[in-house]
């Protein structure tokens, strides 16, 4: 099979152990006491590490069957246990495989050179540093909506109300998710939604917010946070320039909010 020309990439858990190809084959293992084996990428820069116990090629048949990498950034987190994580930019040795003809920027092999530890937010492909500075902001951003919602309940929840009506009837986070698909940030779609739903939730209620002001502040991080991922995307047009507007809380802010 031909080599990649990208950079490829793993994404390994936060202390650089590989997690299992399988989550499905991990938890069997895990419960019958198995020891599952892995590598620690962040002990090898710069080395050759070969596959521990391999499995037969490029079936997964075990929990760890292979080196699993991506060439594309946006989609290396659609098989790891969570965030954070490490990165680590990899070069493929000997035999390699892909078993999906849908998912070219696959890689398996059962030999790598870990060629250096990369930023993590490059794991949320090309605007990921970006969503990762806009969820450090979320538990601020949160608190003050939750502020301006007790300060003025009536003219928020009109403002809300319309804001996610419009959300809705434009299917704005679906045309976002399929702009994600069709771009190679299905992953990083679903972990920057996901990060932003937790920061707003745990901020809002922290605020004192009302469960239903919780409820209606969590769509409007989660739809920040993937209107951020896909700024660069959603442009083509009028119409996707407006999907991106709405995702970004076009007719939210009051007036002293725009200004602070």
């Amino acid at each position: 099979m031909a080599r990649s020309t990208r950079p490829l990439y793993i994404a390994t858990r936060p202390d650089g152990t590989v997690p299992p190809t399988s989550r499905a084959l991990a938890e069997y293992a895990r419960q019958s006491g198995e020891t599952i084996p892995t590598v620690n990428l962040a002990d090898h820069i710069s080395e050759t590490v070969d596959h521990p116990s391999p499995g037969r090629k490029w079936y997964t048949d075990k929990p760890f069957s292979y080196f699993h990498m991506y060439s594309q950034p946006g989609e290396i987190l659609e098989r790891v246990e969570g965030w954070p994580v490490l990165l680590f930019a990899v070069e493929p040795l000997g035999e390699t495989g892909n078993w999906s003809a849908h998912h070219p920027y696959w890689l398996m092999s059962h030999q790598v050179r870990v060629l250096d530890e990369a930023p993590a937010w490059r794991a949320l492909g090309h605007r990921g540093q970006q969503v990762l500075n806009l969820i450090d902001q979320l538990p601020s951003l949160a608190r003050q909506w939750a502020d301006e919602w007790a300060a003025d309940p009536d003219n928020s929840r009109q403002r809300y109300d319309a804001w996610s009506e419009r959300v809705t009837d434009n299917r704005a986070r679906q045309r976002a998710h399929h702009r994600a698909q069709t771009c190679r940030r299905k992953a990083a779609f679903i972990t920057a939604d996901a990060l932003a739903r937790t920061a707003a939730v745990k901020a809002a209620t922290e605020a004192g917010a009302a469960p239903d002001t919780v409820n209606t502040i969590r769509l409007r991080a989660r739809c920040l946070a993937v209107g951020e991922l896909l700024h660069d995307r959603l442009r083509s047009g009028e119409y996707e320039k407006s999907i991106r507007e709405l995702l970004l809380g076009a007719g939210l802010d009051t007036a002293a909010s725009a200004a602070s």
